[in-house]
């Protein structure tokens, strides 16, 4: 393709990157700002100018879509034969390459494909007890580890200094890292973080290896350069040689992953390690629509820190879309069954499932969206995790639920009895464990036991055949029986459905409408994030999810975990709730306005019974998706009144009533003062002076009936 049409369609700050001159060049690209565009472009730009040959360069990603997506737009420029690959499989290719000269005629090791056997194996010799969730957090500290540079003997020392929580007490954790290191050297295996040290090991131990490497590549690109970690710099570094000619695109906004050792560091230092670096902000924003983009700018906007230095205020391309929802619930249960309601409404109008997600802090929240989706029939497939009941330690539980019917007393409370039969298991209710993945098994094991004292709390009415009702059996032998239809019930259709993922799991993807849920403090942030990077990291991840909205967004949070359980406050990350969230994408009006402080009365949808937030629904006293029960000839007669009013005042129409106000009394029907003042936005005055005129509307009287009368007085 000819360097023109290669600059065709882009926008200015994309034509700049696209054309920036052969040496360091970093993009500073928002969410949904065309971050691949500007890179791919920039390659096919170069080549067909000439000035590179696509044989030289070397485009490295974090996943193997986006290497595919990145290639495949490259094809579709006419620039084929540029390498872009992940760390590791850029790494694999080369050390299998130069195995034989590396390792004087040996071949190359197996790769594990996992940690967590030889984890397990080597936390046995170091005499820790670990089971699979704590092997996988070991593995999880180890990989931190391996990918900071940090060896066995450092450990220690390194993990204070980074504030982790491992799983063990430190020095065991280093015992099993020593033994794990020697385990693999007697099995003569290598995990990924000893591939890319080998790697690195290849370039800078070996000048010949280093020279041939150089030659084949001359030019890299650096995609989601914000979650590089040391062990990765030092590979590119090794790479590179001293030579300058690179670009780098992130977004220190998203940076999410620095419990696994990624930091946005490089990022951040990028024009300070490279004085004659080009620095280009993408900020304009293609995916989602302004009102989208303004709340993730609301959100990011109170951001504190180091990546804060480099925060974008996104400006939003599309037509404007519906404001974002927010919502507050009695409880989780309650607030799943109406996610689940909104999905399938969504998908009835059109959406497709696939294009509809779930998103939620933890893996273990997903349990009650899958069982709520279930329950309502609609179709979905958990992302990153296996589904609830499918899960290790909930079938080991299961097993331990169904033979405690026969060792535990009937007369025993349900959910002490669940406890009981769960401590079986080593599970303890008063002692969350550190790390990561133990944590999620806790938190597993923790909603059967929620489960239960939900089930014990309301025992239905179940119809027995055409005879009567009876009241369901409260009993851990029925509880099993309960447990096990859920478990049935949660086998979705092999087929696209509603996506469930965790936060970090949707970073890079996107969807028509978002789900936010469990938007409540103790969850997101978590109640482990202590230290203000922790926090700010949490926030991050708020932002992220935003981001992934392209049209219709749902935030919420269940006032309380089950019903009658204690009361939770909503995330500290959202903007003041008393405010509509959207933002239009003109730069003057965002951050002009001080928010308002006043407490807003708490005001219900008079339908779902939905907490209303946005200032438009708490006037119509009903959630925008429910159904409206407007009085069309009551509003009819409202408009011509409100018209006739305003030209005899000499005022706009809205200064009597906005719209929304005519739609809120034409669905209402206030028939005394008390209702027309629950109306939001009427107070005393209009009430004074308008009240009587719309009283005798809502009774039928004709506009005409009431201007005669005005004439008259």
């Amino acid at each position: 393709m000819r360097s023109d049409g290669v600059l065709a369609g882009l926008d200015p700050e994309q034509r700049t990157a696209v054309t920036a001159p052969a040496g360091p060049v970093c993009i500073l690209a928002g969410a949904g700002t065309g971050k691949t565009r500007a890179i791919t472009h920039r390659i096919a730009y170069r080549t067909s100018t000439g000035e590179i040959s696509p044989r030289h360069v070397l485009a490295v990603t974090f996943t193997a879509r986006a290497a595919a997506e990145m290639r495949a737009r490259l094809t579709a420029l006419g620039t084929a034969g540029v390498q872009a690959r992940t760390f590791h499989a850029a790494a694999l290719r080369q050390v299998r390459y130069f195995a034989p000269r590396l390792l004087e005629g040996r071949g190359m090791p197996e790769l594990m494909e996992s940690k967590v056997r030889v984890v397990g194996l080597a936390a046995a010799r170091a005499g820790v007890r670990a089971d699979r969730a704590a092997a996988r957090d070991l593995a999880g500290e180890i990989e931190w580890a391996k990918s900071s540079l940090v060896e066995p003997g450092e450990y220690a020392v390194a993990a204070a200094k980074a504030l982790r929580e491992p799983p063990f007490e430190p020095a065991r954790v280093a015992e099993v890292f020593a033994a794990y290191e020697s385990l693999k050297r007697r099995q003569g295996v290598i995990d990924f973080e000893d591939l890319l040290r080998a790697a690195v090991w290849g370039i800078e131990e070996h000048p010949d290896v280093a020279d041939q490497i150089r030659a084949q590549y001359r030019h890299f690109v650096v995609d989601e350069y914000q979650d590089v970690n040391p062990l990765q710099q030092r590979l590119l570094d090794a790479w590179l040689g001293g030579r300058d000619d690179i670009t780098v695109v992130g977004d220190a906004s998203q940076t999410i992953y620095s419990f696994t050792g990624a930091t946005s560091g490089y990022l951040i230092d990028f024009p300070r390690r490279r004085r004659d670096a080009v620095v280009v902000r993408l900020v304009r924003d293609y995916r989602s629509t302004p009102q989208v983009v303004g709340l993730a700018n609301a959100v990011i906007r109170q951001a504190r820190g180091t990546e804060a230095k480099l925060r974008l205020e996104l400006v939003g391309q599309r037509p404007a879309g519906p404001e974002p929802e927010l919502k507050i619930f009695p409880d989780e249960p309650g607030e799943a069954a109406a996610v689940a309601r909104r999905c399938r409404e969504l998908i009835a109008s059109g959406t497709p499932a696939s294009e509809i997600a779930v998103l939620f802090r933890t893996n273990a929240q997903s349990e009650a969206y899958e069982e709520a989706l279930a329950e309502a029939e609609v179709p979905y497939v958990v992302r990153g995790a296996e589904r609830f009941f499918e899960r290790a330690e909930v079938r080991q539980a299961m097993v331990a639920l169904r033979a405690a019917v026969r060792s535990i007393p009937g007369e025993t409370p349900l959910a002490d009895a669940v406890v009981e039969a769960l401590a079986a298991t080593g599970w303890n209710r008063h002692q969350p464990p550190p790390g990561g993945a133990a944590r999620e098994q806790w938190e597993a094991l923790a909603a059967l036991v929620t489960l239960a004292e939900e089930y014990a709390a309301s025992p239905e009415i179940l119809p027995i055949g055409e005879a009567g009702r009876v009241q369901r059996e409260v009993s851990l032998s029925a509880f099993n029986d309960e447990l096990a239809r859920r478990a049935e019930q949660q086998h979705a259709p092999t087929m696209a459905g509603v996506t469930l993922a965790s936060l970090h799991s949707a970073k890079g993807l996107e969807w028509d409408a978002v789900f936010l849920v469990g938007l409540a403090d103790g969850t997101l942030p978590t109640t482990y994030a202590k230290t203000p990077e922790q926090l700010e990291e949490e926030r991050r991840l708020l932002y992220v999810g935003v981001t992934r909205a392209r049209q219709w967004l749902w935030l919420s949070y269940g006032q309380s975990r089950s019903p009658g359980g204690r009361p939770r406050r909503p995330s500290r990350f959202l903007p003041q709730l008393e405010r509509s969230p959207g933002a239009t994408a003109d730069r003057g009006e965002r951050g002009s306005r001080k928010p308002d402080r006043r407490r807003p009365q708490v005001a219900s949808c008079r339908i779902c019974g939905a907490t209303l937030l946005a200032g438009a629904d708490r006037k119509l006293g009903r959630c925008p998706t429910c159904p409206s029960d407007l009085d069309e000839d009551l509003y009819e007669r409202l408009q011509v009144w409100r018209a006739a009013t305003a030209a005899r005042l000499k005022v706009p129409a809205y200064v009597v009533f906005t719209d929304a106000t005519l739609v809120a009394v034409a669905e209402r029907r206030p028939a005394e003062p008390a209702q027309l003042l629950a109306i939001a936005g009427i107070g005393a005055r209009k009430l004074g002076q308008y009240g009587e005129a719309v009283f005798a509307l809502v009774s039928g009287a004709s506009p005409d009936d009431l201007e005669q009368k005005n004439f008259e007085s």
